[in-house]
């Protein structure tokens, strides 16, 4: 076994139906009096109820949350926060909001609880995302990490199954890139594969029939598994070209991880077929093709985008985007630097036309 180090996430986890009823517990556990409650414009009804259930306890709403977090609105957010004099941040919805909660918590040090209704995963890891001057920037900081995350499938009944899909797919690429990790370890392996099991469970029973509970618990298991990956050990290539599309280009966070993911494992393939392996086996791919095309092919299947065109891509800007990827060092199990721009290019056009991966 080769040597490895791991460092336990230091958050806690409320998982199962109905463990919203818990919010007022969590936030006394925190030692906090006043929570913001933050949320994008699309889900503040959920953001209102969950003040009016805090009742005294909620310091405000702020429902202004995007995509990227742009710098803009983290200001924004963290004025509001400090002009009420919360003392905790309750994120409630997607990643989006999650990253919200990080940009305040970054600033001011608030404890933040996350209450997901999708299945991004950044609720478990202590990155964050501001996006300035049309670059969208990273890093790693152990206060923005959620203090206490509350999983309650019954909150995604509504989600849709679309989006359902594709921020299952996105949370898949966690734990695909951590499975080929250069800090890897054998307890993220486990939870990667078994994340990208449950996940590829859940989607299909989603789209069948979109409120089984059991489906949608199964989601959240599995977005908790890949998140927990995310947090723990480092992202490679598929990331970083995710990162380039949606904070240089705008497009949708969880589309553009669907639609690269198979192309940015196609490309990895060669250099890690250990990793390759565990994804076609949680996948239940054994012996029917690669890693990267049973990955297309469950986006596809479950009516997920699988072009980057479909999702508001400009051909004229792949070239850009390219040299964005390349133009920064990173690691990655094969080299990208730029004498590989022409392959990531080639990816980049792959994708961009929803070719499926060998």
């Amino acid at each position: 076994m080769k040597e490895f180090v791991y460092n336990g996430q230091p958050s806690r986890v409320v998982f199962g139906a109905g463990t919203l009823a818990h919010l007022e517990r969590e936030i006394e556990l925190l030692g906090a009096r006043r929570a913001l409650v933050l949320s994008t414009p699309e889900q503040q009804g959920h953001a209102q109820r969950v003040a009016e259930r805090l009742g005294s306890r909620a310091a405000g709403v702020f429902a202004r949350a995007v995509m990227h977090v742009p710098i803009e609105t983290a200001r924004e957010a963290r004025e509001e926060a400090r002009r009420l004099g919360a003392d905790c941040a309750v994120a409630i919805g997607g990643g989006s909001t999650t990253g919200l909660g990080k940009a305040i918590a970054l600033d001011s040090g608030l404890p933040i609880v996350a209450i997901p209704t999708t299945y991004a995963g950044s609720e478990m890891t202590p990155i964050y995302g501001i996006t300035e001057g049309g670059l969208k920037k990273t890093g790693k900081d152990a206060r923005v990490l959620p203090r206490t995350v509350i999983y309650d499938p019954e909150l995604t009944l509504t989600l849709p199954v679309a989006m359902s899909v594709t921020s299952g797919m996105n949370a898949i690429a966690h734990a695909a890139e951590g499975l080929y990790a250069r800090d890897g370890n054998p307890v993220m392996d486990l939870m990667a594969e078994e994340g990208i099991r449950a996940l590829a469970r859940a989607l299909p029973a989603i789209l069948r029939r979109s409120d089984d509970i059991d489906a949608r618990g199964d989601a959240l298991y599995g977005a908790w598994l890949c998140g927990t990956v995310l947090g723990n050990v480092g992202m490679a290539l598929h990331h970083k070209l995710c990162h380039t599309l949606g904070g240089s280009f705008n497009l949708p966070h969880a589309e553009v991880h669907t639609v690269v993911l198979s192309h940015a494992i196609a490309f990895n393939a060669p250099a890690v077929p250990e990793a390759m392996a565990r994804i076609r086996r949680a996948l239940g791919a054994q012996g029917h093709g690669s890693a990267a095309a049973a990955l297309f092919d469950l986006g596809l299947c479950n009516g997920a985008p699988v072009a980057l065109r479909d999702i508001g891509m400009k051909e004229d800007d792949l070239d850009r985007a390219a040299e964005i990827v390349v133009g920064n060092p990173y690691w990655n199990p094969r080299e990208v630097g730029a004498t590989q721009r022409g392959e990531i290019r080639e990816l980049l056009q792959k994708a961009f036309e929803g070719i499926r991966p060998e």
